[in-house]
């Protein structure tokens, strides 16, 4: 991994800045970093189709076997901001390709797992894997595609995940139907060593920094934002308030000292120096909020389609495609409109699009029809495609170069956090609302999408008159 002789140099600008990848190297870097992202997206939720094969393989309880998933998403949540400060010094191409390693050699100890603790010990270097890959992912695209097609690149990045979510259920299902379920894990081999071939070779020498790497900073960060995402976990599956306060309570605490331990720090580890600038708070605060909506409405609807409308699982999985799929058509449209408009425009109208799709899925009359369903569903996705790739340009551009990878963690983590907020606040509608939670749920996801749309709307005032 050390060894860059051979490693493409950027282009620069006339200003003597750094401006992409020549245009004959850059499609073999985009090939190893969006094999690794869809990898590490897939990665996600994938293991969720399994857990009933391996709780019945392994002799484990349902609620057990769920730290499969748990684990995987707390070790990447928790680490996403640490590895993106350390890019920022040893260079966003060896923390890929490091996490990239990784990634693949746990993927291998996933499928050789024999018990249910050596599962969840790889599925935990698989997840610090998947937020090496995930940490610097936008920073990399950023240093790859020139200053003029970096909204392009971003809507591209944006599509990989779109079509990792959309095909991961019937990836998972098609390899089950197969074989067992370690091939899931044993199939990202191949993949991985081609990605890390490649990107050994292929991906650009970025920018280092030369201040030195906080490592109790790291740690405060990490057990943060892991108990955040621990006491939002817990709430989500009924832990006593207690318990919930207390976890919540801790990550405030550690926030706050961390933050005062990096008040001056040039680059901190939460990084708050990026915060005071206006269009990158308005932005990251929007990506919560729309992530937020993605993550009731993902939850939510199974339920509603199944309970409510008592539709089969079958039409539940057809009813839950046109979301993603809109996502996958329009996000690298946006990216290549996100070039020429302001982010706040694009960002401001596709979240008022997405808050009336989620409203129109609450209305839905009683017993809808097909077409009923998929209309109100491609407005979610259009929506949501319309305002994705947009707001990350926004996020990248509103921070100096050198601060890529504390930008692009933020990226990573505002997504990630989003979601699982979404999530928790679903299973409090649930618990709240009983039969009726799917409903509340979708409301309250048009509420986010509205307040993310006047936050998003908020950008071209503080944003300079054109870009992002």
């Amino acid at each position: 991994m050390s060894s860059r002789k051979h490693a493409p140099k950027l282009a620069m600008a006339s200003d003597g800045s750094a401006d992409g990848l020549p245009p004959r190297q850059r499609p073999w870097a985009i090939a190893a970093i969006f094999t690794a992202l869809s990898m590490a997206s897939l990665d996600v939720a994938i293991a969720n189709i399994a857990l009933p094969s391996i709780s019945a393989d392994l002799h484990v309880s349902p609620a057990e076997v769920v730290w499969v998933v748990n684990i995987y998403q707390i070790a990447l949540v928790a680490t996403l901001l640490p590895l993106g400060a350390l890019g920022e010094i040893v260079g966003h191409q060896r923390i890929y390709l490091g996490g990239l390693l990784l990634f693949t050699l746990a993927s291998v100890g996933c499928a050789l797992a024999w018990s249910l603790p050596t599962l969840v010990v790889a599925r935990a270097l698989q997840g610090l894997g998947a937020s090496g890959i995930m940490s610097v992912n936008t920073a990399l695209v950023r240093y790859v595609y020139p200053g003029k097609m970096l909204g392009r690149g971003l809507g591209h990045n944006a599509l990989v995940v779109g079509i990792s979510f959309t095909f991961g259920p019937t990836i998972a299902s098609a390899i089950l139907s197969l074989g067992a379920w370690p091939w899931l894990f044993a199939i990202n081999l191949p993949f991985g060593v081609i990605a890390i071939l490649i990107g050994m070779k292929m991906l650009p020498r970025t920018p280092r920094a030369d201040h030195g790497f906080d490592f109790l900073g790291a740690g405060l960060a990490a057990l943060c934002l892991g108990l955040f995402i621990t006491g939002i976990g817990s709430a989500a599956h009924g832990a006593t308030p207690p318990t919930v306060v207390a976890e919540l309570v801790g990550a405030l605490v550690l926030g706050v000292i961390l933050t005062r331990r990096q008040a001056d720090h040039p680059a901190p580890m939460l990084p708050i120096d990026l915060f005071r600038r206006g269009v990158f708070a308005l932005s990251a605060a929007t990506a919560v909020c729309s992530f937020s909506v993605q993550g009731l409405g993902f939850v939510s609807l199974p339920f509603y389609f199944e309970d409510i409308l008592q539709r089969s699982q079958v039409e539940t999985g057809f009813f839950m495609t046109p979301w993603p799929l809109a996502v996958t058509i329009m996000a690298p449209i946006a990216g290549r409109l996100s070039d020429r408009f302001p982010a706040g425009l694009l960002g401001g109208i596709g979240l008022v699009m997405l808050g009336t799709g989620m409203a129109l899925l609450a209305l839905l009359p009683d017993n809808p029809s097909i077409a009923n369903i998929v209309w109100r569903m491609l407005i979610c996705g259009i929506g949501f495609g319309f305002f994705q790739a947009p707001n990350m340009k926004a996020i990248m551009s509103s921070a100096p170069p050198h601060r890529s990878g504390g930008a692009s963690g933020i990226v990573a983590t505002a997504r990630l956090t989003g979601q699982t907020t979404g999530a928790a606040l679903a299973a409090l509608c649930f618990s709240l609302a009983g039969r009726d939670g799917a409903t509340l749920a979708l409301a309250l996801g048009a509420g986010f999408a509205a307040l993310g749309s006047v936050m998003s709307f908020l950008r071209l005032a503080v944003a300079p008159p054109r870009g992002s």
